[in-house]
């Protein structure tokens, strides 16, 4: 085998070139996938976003759960360095989600609605976190 990565004893692995399209498992015309024609500016960020986000809110309801008050200075600032944040990747992602529903609809019409229930479900979503995040700084 002429396959650099190829090892002795490594099974042989039928690899595939991805502009191969592979047939739908139900037989359809629907693609797998629509390209992305305009990445959002912060898709590349998204982690680096949501991970701070993720660890002080943690912290935050870990401490909730220990006894402290919502008014507690450690929850409030968790909560104010946390919650741009994420406010920040949420609608970033909920601009995805709507750009990607709209390149479906030509192509799969039920695909492009189910994309655009779950974008109201982010809006519905982010204006929960925008209101948690003011019932804690007002607390």
């Amino acid at each position: 085998m002429d396959d650099p990565r190829f090892e002795t004893g490594m099974p042989i692995l039928d690899r595939q070139p991805p502009s191969v399209s592979r047939p739908s498992p139900l037989g359809g015309a629907s693609p797998r996938s629509v390209p992305e024609v305009r990445p959002t500016p912060l898709q590349k960020h998204y982690v680096l976003l949501s991970a701070p986000a993720l660890v002080l809110g943690t912290v935050a309801i870990t401490a909730l759960e220990m006894g402290a008050a919502l008014s507690s200075p450690l929850i409030k600032v968790c909560v104010l360095v946390a919650a741009p944040l994420l406010a920040v990747a949420n609608a970033d992602a909920i601009v995805r989600i709507w750009r990607s529903a709209w390149a479906w609809m030509p192509v799969d019409g039920s695909k492009g609605r189910f994309r655009l229930a779950w974008v109201g479900v982010g809006v519905i979503l982010y204006a929960l976190l925008v209101a948690a995040a003011w019932l804690v700084v007002a607390a």
